[in-house]
């Protein structure tokens, strides 16, 4: 007997990369202040009208850092407004919220700010697949000559990007 061709249909394999993602916030005070090493993907513990507040972009990341209590790490001084229609249980704006990470996650970040002194900064908060998704920063403080580089370093580009359109 002859074999005929396999009637199994073959379908490319489906990719969780293209999950929409839709950026609510972006801390650019930190990309200012601090020198990114490593970024690392974290979800967030929210409320009912916390979820709904950043939905409609009422989010203040300056200023937020995240620190280590009891093996779980926290997000302290985000900002996230009450919500407009809220009624009496709404949510105190800049309450301490627990971020979600796996424990092999957690252990590396922690022993990576123990051993380099190294900081937990949110970069961004954005939405992914409906979830608030919250992107922290493995950060080194950047020295004022270093910010001052970068200022100069910016304003190059810039320049050369005018040069190069007015062309």
């Amino acid at each position: 007997m002859a074999k005929t061709a396999s009637t199994k249909k073959q379908t490319a394999p489906q990719s969780s990369n293209h999950v929409p993602v839709k950026i609510i916030s972006v801390n650019r005070q930190a990309y200012h202040d601090y020198e990114v090493e490593r970024t690392v993907e974290a979800g967030i513990s929210l409320l009912g009208t916390e979820i709904k507040s950043i939905r409609d972009g009422h989010v203040q990341l300056r200023g937020a850092y995240a620190m280590a209590r009891k093996d779980e790490i926290w997000l302290e001084n985000a900002n996230i407004a009450t919500y407009d229609h809220g009624n009496r249980n709404n949510h105190e704006p800049t309450r301490t919220r627990k971020l979600l990470l796996h424990r092999r996650e957690i252990d590396q970040l922690l022993a990576r700010v123990a051993t380099k002194g190294l900081t937990l900064v949110p970069l961004k908060l954005y939405l992914k697949g409906g979830r608030a998704k919250i992107e922290l920063g493995l950060c080194r403080g950047k020295k004022l000559y270093d910010k001052r580089e970068a200022i100069a370093k910016r304003d190059v580009q810039r320049d050369m990007e005018r040069i190069v359109r007015g062309r």
